[in-house]
């Protein structure tokens, strides 16, 4: 070996040498600059019993309000239907809606020394103003006139978007139509800040929903497949419209039976039947007496009377099975008519009952007719003062102590 390859080899000993011991001279520097940034230069404030450090003010920052679904739902409390003169009233209780809050802040873990509070910061330094927009007023409860939690299975849902009711109400029409019992749908207006009935064809949008399934017609209480049905199609229209359904949770087949009951004790029809005494009675002089008195032929083949507000009060009929129709009146003759009056959906049944029997008495006057009842049995004034009493009266008096007035929009959806 050279002399020339001994030297080379020797310096680049030497080179690793010292690229070495700059390394660690370098990891030596570091570390003590490191601990030096790290030595405490006060007491600490939990462990030690040198001075507290002033607190710093708690930043919070603004939440946004969050839609609260854990507060269970209220159902009414339901009592058996009774003919007593003072039957018992029954709880009222209203939908529970679904409620909107602002969380609190939670509060520091460690409270603040008295003598040590946050200094108030100067106007100069202060931060300008964050003006909110107004937040929307909360939408009251729905009214029992569109919807009661007594009748109706209801659904809730809160909407984060406005939304068309055509797309709502169509949205789950395939599944609905399946149902033997019909759907009520209420939206709250936020122009009006009022609730009101949806129609298929309605161009409002909404943000706030309610749809309730009635318990109840008379064609009987609903079925546990009706309510499968139901709850399923509005799970599937929440999920659709990313909203949350408040669906109340209750054996609703038992609150079902109980208002059908009730309303089997008060469900009645009363007939007054006017039948000839000689000859039939004549198309046109019927037609000519009913609209005298006020009333109206319908396409199904009956007369009605009105009130003001466009309300049934009583109607007309054939007491034969011929329908009347606008030209089958010119010359058809009968030998019977027949006055109804739908007790529980009449408001003031015994005074529209009086009206009903005058008009029918002066019916048989111009026709030569006699009132009967349905043996055909003449019918006397105290019979008729029985009937208003105990077959009216007495009823329509069982409905009201019951929150369920004769005529109410309610009674007017569950008597259909």
């Amino acid at each position: 070996m050279t002399e020339l390859q001994m030297g080379l080899i020797g310096l680049g000993a030497t080179a690793v040498v010292g690229v070495f011991g700059y390394n660690k001279w370098q990891e030596y520097r570091q570390r003590k600059q490191t601990e030096a940034l790290m030595k405490p230069h006060h007491d600490d404030v939990l462990l030690g019993d040198g001075p507290k450090a002033a607190p710093q003010p708690v930043v919070t920052e603004r939440s946004e309000p969050e839609i609260r679904t854990d507060a269970p739902p209220r159902m009414a409390v339901r009592q058996e239907p009774t003919f007593s003169d003072a039957p018992p009233l029954p709880a009222e209780v209203e939908t529970p809606a679904v409620s909107i809050a602002t969380p609190i802040p939670e509060t520091p873990l460690v409270e603040a020394p008295p003598a040590q509070t946050a200094p108030e910061p100067s106007p100069a330094s202060a931060p300008a103003a964050i003006v909110l927009d107004e937040p929307d007023l909360p939408a009251m409860d729905v009214p029992a006139e569109l919807l009661d939690p007594r009748l109706e299975f209801i659904v809730a849902m809160e909407l984060v978007e406005p939304v068309s009711a055509i797309q709502i109400i169509h949205s789950q029409r395939s599944a609905l139509i399946r149902l033997n019992k019909p759907v009520h749908w209420v939206g709250y207006n936020e122009r009006t800040r009022e609730w009101e009935r949806l129609s298929p064809d309605s161009e409002a949008t909404l943000r706030r929903l309610r749809v309730g399934l009635q318990l109840v017609n008379r064609m009987g209480p609903v079925s546990e497949g009706d309510i499968t049905i139901f709850t399923n199609a509005m799970q599937a229209l929440a999920d659709e419209l990313m909203a949350v359904a408040d669906m109340p949770s209750s054996r609703l087949t038992d609150q079902a039976n109980e208002i059908d009951r009730f309303c089997a004790a008060v469900d009645l029809e009363i007939g007054l039947n006017l039948v000839s005494r000689a000859s039939a009675f004549s198309g046109t002089k019927i037609r000519a007496l009913a609209e005298a008195a006020g009333m109206v032929l319908g396409i199904g083949g009956v007369f009605t009377r009105y009130d003001d507000n466009g309300r049934v009060l009583f109607s007309l009929q054939n007491f034969e099975s011929t329908p009347f129709s606008a030209d089958s009146l010119r010359t058809v003759t009968t030998h019977g008519l027949t006055f109804l009056l739908d007790v529980p959906r009449v408001d003031h049944g015994e005074r529209v009952f009086s009206q009903m029997t005058e008009i029918a008495k002066r019916f048989g006057e111009t026709l030569q007719g006699a009132l009967v009842d349905d043996n055909r049995q003449p019918l006397s004034e105290s019979q008729l003062d029985h009937i208003r009493r105990e077959f009216i009266g007495k009823p329509q008096a069982t409905m009201a102590s019951y929150n369920l007035p004769a005529g109410s929009p309610q009674a007017l959806r569950l008597f259909s």
